[in-house]
């Protein structure tokens, strides 16, 4: 997808440089300007050894981050249940699923 960018890039500063910049001037210099750096960035990333940038998230099933879902619904439900728009035997009823999951 980088190198797709960078070559769609390079093609937006040929553009640029024939079309935008004679017809319009100081926009056309923008244009070309903001593409060059679109398609420089899409290129260092398919070509960087690095590759492209990623952010990873790790998830896991440790205890604090099931506390804290349980936490969560319950907070929901007693919401909920304020709202009038569950019943109490209801609220009692999803109460006791989501404590039995922990």
């Amino acid at each position: 997808m980088s190198m797709f960018g960078g070559v769609f890039g390079l093609v937006f500063v040929i553009i640029g440089l024939v079309v935008v910049i004679p017809t319009f001037g100081a926009f056309g210099v923008l244009w070309t300007v903001i593409a060059a750096v679109g398609a420089g960035m899409s290129f260092y990333n398919a070509l960087s050894p690095r590759g492209v940038a990623t952010e990873i998230i790790e998830l896991s099933d440790d205890a604090p981050m099931k506390t804290s879902n349980v936490e969560q619904r319950l907070r929901s439900l007693d919401d909920l249940k304020r709202k009038d728009l569950v019943s109490e035997a209801e609220c009692q009823s999803r109460r006791a699923e989501i404590l039995k999951s922990i």
